[in-house]
């Protein structure tokens, strides 16, 4: 008797994004405390004040998307200019329940399709230690600098081959 084949891979669960709005702020911020506090605590930086208030401070409703699967608000990502050029990609944070399936990837592969259509740059940081640096890294991004607590990567844009 053969054995059942293995089950198929599990696919990445259909997605758009969204612009986001001022009433994403808050949930956001939970959100950040929540994807960042294992990362945070390991480096002995964890503070439930400042990991929200550093996407208060930053957050851009001009520059932010919301990552929806069905009717639930799966993460967030931004995407902004850079000085100098190029674009910025942070806050890039999936909810717990929906990392694992693919939909990082996906969600990745779109934005820097964007910056790829600009001929842009994409520059970001992740904590030391942090498992999005694996994923980061499958994507072209490559490590420009690093001190003790961040990991500083970038990416240039993809060249398409002349047809």
């Amino acid at each position: 008797m053969s054995a059942a084949p293995p089950p198929a891979p599990a696919q990445p669960p259909s997605w758009h994004l969204r612009p986001s709005t001022d009433a994403d702020l808050e949930p956001l911020a939970d959100l950040r405390a929540v994807v960042m506090r294992p990362d945070l605590e390991r480096l002995g930086r964890y503070d439930e004040h400042r990991v929200r208030q550093r996407l208060r401070d930053s957050f851009s409703t001009a520059h932010t998307a919301i990552i929806v699967v069905g009717d639930d608000v799966a993460g967030s990502v931004t995407l902004r200019p850079a000085e100098g050029g190029g674009q910025v990609l942070e806050h890039f944070y999936l909810a717990p329940r929906h990392q694992g399936r693919g939909l990082g990837s996906d969600v990745l592969r779109a934005v820097l399709a964007q910056a790829d259509a600009r001929g842009q740059t994409v520059r970001l940081n992740v904590l030391q230690g942090s498992p999005a640096r694996r994923l980061y890294a499958r994507h072209g991004f490559t490590v420009e600098s690093e001190d003790p607590v961040d990991v500083f990567m970038t990416r240039p844009p993809a060249t398409t081959p002349a047809a």
